[in-house]
């Protein structure tokens, strides 16, 4: 009988090989990526596979040993720089093998001066859930028909800045720096080291099908607060962390609980989302109406805000009406500006009661400390 591999003590190894090469922000960072590389042998278990993003403001920060590391421990990896979305969807649809892609450089897809590259967003999209299926057309001319390629497998991906936000929102962040005077790793040879992680990834797929059962169906319990997304994101790694045992269960929700918080305290939203929390929390505080040119003022002057340089512009009259019309009141009516009331004289603003409802539904909570209302405008009205 084949003796039965202890998987808590064999993802301690993998954490601890990782530690060896990387140093990650936080040990909630070594929990993730470890649980990550042992659930890329058990992708056929889940629903949805996160995609794992290593992202720092900064070339140097270790993401690219990041991923070497994880590829000497995953299946199949298939290291993809400048891929076409043609040449993944298709290494993925074809046999029975998946690869785990891992795209370096991923900034140069989505980064500023990349431009859109939709068909791989939409691939990198549809590949995070089990049913995922890209539609490309095949043939010649007229001959031409709709076949659907699969898309699903786990990928990881490294860069500089961030990524869009479909794609954030489907991934576990690992926010990488550069290493301190003081941090010190082991240079990574690959002749030497690669055998080495090969040996813990092998035992890992051994792992894995010993623990393939337990796994599969699993619905683990989540950490208070984590719904939504975000535990779509988590819920394979905490299934994989519960049948390993020991104190990864713990330590797997902790993780979770942290790098969750970490990511939605970075996560402004969408620009329409931002301009509605810096409406109700910096311009609009304590008073119920405001003109617009008085709006305009105190958004192009706020300091670590978009509004003073929308693509070499500030934000104007027009982009604003434009941005606040996307949203409703109340009464299901689009927010519009309106006349207020001035001292000898009538100005186009904005009223509170317009924008309560969307504060509502799209606003993270408001600061328990609110800022006080801006000097002169507490009796704007």
């Amino acid at each position: 009988m084949t003796p039965t591999l202890d998987g808590a003590a064999l993802l301690n190894e993998v954490e601890a090989f990782h530690r060896r090469f990387n140093v990650f922000p936080t040990d909630a960072a070594f929990v993730a990526v470890a649980l990550w590389d042992a659930h890329a042998h058990l992708l056929d278990c889940f629903d949805s596979t996160p995609r794992l993003a290593f992202l720092s403001p900064e070339p140097g920060s270790g993401k690219t040993r990041a991923l070497e590391i994880v590829e000497t421990l995953v299946p199949q990896p298939m290291t993809a720089v400048n891929a076409s979305a043609a040449a993944l969807f298709r290494s993925v649809s074809a046999g029975t093998a998946k690869p785990t892609i891992l795209f370096d450089e991923i900034d140069t897809v989505f980064g500023p001066k990349a431009g859109d590259n939709e068909e791989l967003r939409g691939f990198l999209n549809a590949g995070h859930r089990r049913t995922g299926v890209t539609y490309r057309c095949i043939g010649d001319g007229g001959q031409q028909t709709v076949q659907a390629f699969p898309s699903y497998c786990a990928v990881a991906v490294a860069g500089l800045g961030s990524l869009p936000d479909t794609i954030l929102s489907r991934s576990v962040i690992i926010r990488m720096r550069r290493r301190a005077r003081n941090e010190k790793v082991e240079p990574f040879r690959a002749r030497v080291h690669e055998a080495e992680g090969h040996k813990l990834r092998d035992r890992l797929a051994e792992w894995a099908e010993q623990a393939r059962e337990t796994v599969m169906g699993a619905w683990p319990d989540m950490p208070d607060g984590v719904t939504d997304r975000p535990a779509d994101v988590w819920e394979p790694l905490i299934a994989i962390a519960d049948a390993a045992g020991g104190d990864w269960p713990e330590r797997a929700r902790a993780a979770c609980v942290a790098l969750v918080t970490a990511s939605k305290a970075n996560d402004k939203g969408s620009l329409g989302v931002r301009l509605l929390t810096d409406l109700r929390d910096q311009v609009m505080v304590g008073i119920d109406r405001l003109p617009t040119v008085a709006i305009l003022d105190r958004l192009n002057a706020l300091d670590d805000a978009p509004w003073a340089d929308l693509h070499g512009k500030p934000l104007d009259n027009r982009r604003l009406s434009k941005m606040l019309a996307e949203y409703m009141t109340a009464d299901n009516e689009p927010i519009t500006s309106r006349n207020i009331k001035t001292a000898g004289s009538v100005l186009k603003g904005y009223y509170a009661a317009d924008l309560a409802d969307a504060w509502a539904r799209y606003c993270p909570p408001p600061p328990k400390s609110p800022l006080p209302p801006l000097p002169g405008t507490e009796n704007v009205a």
